[in-house]
Parts: structure tokens; sequence; C-alpha cells
């Protein structure tokens, strides 16, 4: 299978599989970065020590003034009776223009078994700018559930360090599952089961139009990350990050990792929020000298800021 097959599955919950066969130049630079061990063991601990002296936030801080800003103009549109961009993340409307999420488009054609003009037109106007932009890019830089479930890890891990919680992980495949299952359940009640509990919606309405009792079911969902699963939802169960990681294989932006710098010290693997895209910076994993990251990725940008070599960064395929 290809690469970009492996990837897919990976997305759909198949374990991180060792390349098959390793490029000429992925070889030449491997061959020649451990010829001299020592070396190399020496570049890893200065690595180390210049990460941990100077973090960089660079993206992360970018990604989240970008995160505020987007739902911020929802709140502002509706309270101010702008009326430039009215509805909220699941449905909405900006300038005339009709944006509909597309696995909530999905959710209604299923149970309503017909398709609106509108809900047509709006999904293709997400489709094409998430093509653009990378599908799973929502999660990390407009998703409001992000933000708060972040901010949740930090405290599941301040918790950790102290022995206080561990991480109960479960398999990736079960998102697999549960985007199945919503889509049967719309399909047989003819409602739309996920969008009842997703906190994706849940919170957008809530800042916009204000709190309701929903925002409880939002509040479980965290003190279950702090305490028990570190980004469950997200991780294990969310099936929109399912449906724009397909529209995320076929954009060109995209975070790309470069073998010959890389020291695979593993710093990105444990800020990352789905660790297995970047299987390819474990020593030996690399089939090419320059890997776009699979469909998964979030875009975040915590590995880029926490790879102090420049092993991974953004790109534009076809202009980087």
């Amino acid at each position: 299978m290809s690469r970009h097959t492996d990837q897919f599955l990976e997305m759909l919950g198949a374990a991180p599989k060792k390349p098959m066969e390793i490029s000429d130049e992925a070889r030449q630079i491997t061959a020649f970065k451990y010829h001299d061990n020592a070396r190399f063991i020496q570049e890893q601990l200065q690595a180390q020590a210049e990460a941990a002296s100077a973090p960089s936030h660079k993206w992360r801080n970018w990604r989240w003034a970008t995160l505020v800003a987007v739902n911020l103009f929802f709140v502002l549109s509706y309270r101010l009776d702008i009326q430039l961009l009215e509805g909220a993340l699941t449905a909405s409307r900006f300038a005339g223009f009709h944006l509909i999420d597309l696995n909530a488009a999905l959710q209604v054609m299923l149970a309503h078994k017909h398709i609106v003009i509108n809900l047509l037109i709006g999904t293709l106007t997400v489709f094409l700018l998430w093509v653009m932009l990378g599908g799973r890019t929502f999660c990390s830089w407009v998703c409001p559930y992000h933000l708060f479930s972040e901010l949740a890890e930090k405290a599941h891990l301040a918790l950790a360090r102290r022995g206080l919680v561990t991480d109960h992980a479960f398999h990736r495949g079960a998102r697999t599952v549960f985007w199945a299952l919503f889509a049967l359940l719309a399909l047989a009640t003819g409602y739309t089961v996920f969008e009842t509990l997703s906190p994706t919606g849940i919170l957008s309405r809530a800042l916009i139009y204000g709190p309701g009792l929903a925002l409880g079911w939002v509040f479980l969902l965290l003190v279950f990350e702090v305490f028990w699963s570190r980004r469950a939802w997200c991780r294990y169960i969310c099936p929109i990050g399912l449906t724009y990681g397909v529209v995320g294989s076929v954009s060109p932006l995209r975070v790309s990792f470069r073998l010959e710098p890389c020291l695979h010290e593993g710093d990105c693997r444990k800020v990352c929020l789905v660790p297995h895209v970047l299987d390819v910076t474990i020593k030996g994993r690399a089939a090419e000298a320059n890997t776009a990251l699979g469909p998964d990725c979030t875009r975040c940008g915590l590995c880029v800021d926490v790879c102090k070599n420049g092993a991974l960064r953004y790109e534009i395929k076809g202009i980087s």
C-alpha cells in the first residue's frame, strides 16, 4: 500500500506501520547522520537543553488568537446586530453566503433523507474553504471546545506529574465506530443526535446566545479529560475530526517532516494531540527525506514550536 493509504487507515484507527521501502535519499541521510554516534548524542542533548531554556509558543499564540477572534466575530455580529455573520459554527451565513459545517450537513441529510439546496451550497462553500486551509485545521484553529480541552490537558498533565492521575487511553478506532453510530442514529431516528451532544455546537451557541443547561455536559466532558483520559473527546469520539480529516487529505497546506535536521528526541510527539501522525519522526520510520504528515494532523503548530532544529514546518504543496 502507498504511504497515503497507510496515513488514511491510521486516521481511521489502524496502528502506524514501519515503511516497507525507504528511498535512497533517506538511506543516505540516515547513514550520514549516525556514522558518528557520539556526535549525534551530543547534538540531541544540546537540542534538548535549548528547547528547555527557550520554549517557543509562536504558532500556539497565533492559533489561540485566531480561535478567539473567529468566535468573537460570531458573538459581536449577533450582540451588535451587525448581521454580517449570522448563526453559529454549526450553520451560519456570512455576507449572504451560507456556511454549513460538513459533519452537521451530513447529519441533517441523513436525518431528513433529502438534500436542501441552501444546505448543499453552504456545504460546498465550507468544503472549498477547508480544502484550501486543511480540513482538521478547523479543530485546532476554530473549534471553541479545542481551546477548553487544551487547557484541561494542561491541568491533567500537572496532576499527572504529581502522580494524582494517569491517562487511560482507548483504541483510536473508537472514533470511526462513533462516526458510523451517529450517522446510523440520524438515519434511523430522523434526529441529529450528535448535534445535541457536540460540545462544539453547544459552546458556540452558548457564547453567542447565552449559556444553557447543555453546558453541564461540556463541563462533565472536561472533568473526564482532566481526571481520566487526556483529550478523550477529540481523540476517541468526535466525528467532526474524522469528517474534516478526509477533506484535509487533499489540502495543499500541511505540516511536513524533514529527515535531515531531525534528532529524534521525541519532544514533538509529547505535545501532539494526535501523536500517531508523528510516528514518522521515530528513527527508521521515515521513508522519504521530506514527508507530509497524515490527514489526521490538526495543523496546531505545537510540534513546529517545540522543534528547534526545523525538522517540522508548515508548507504549501507545490510552493514551499
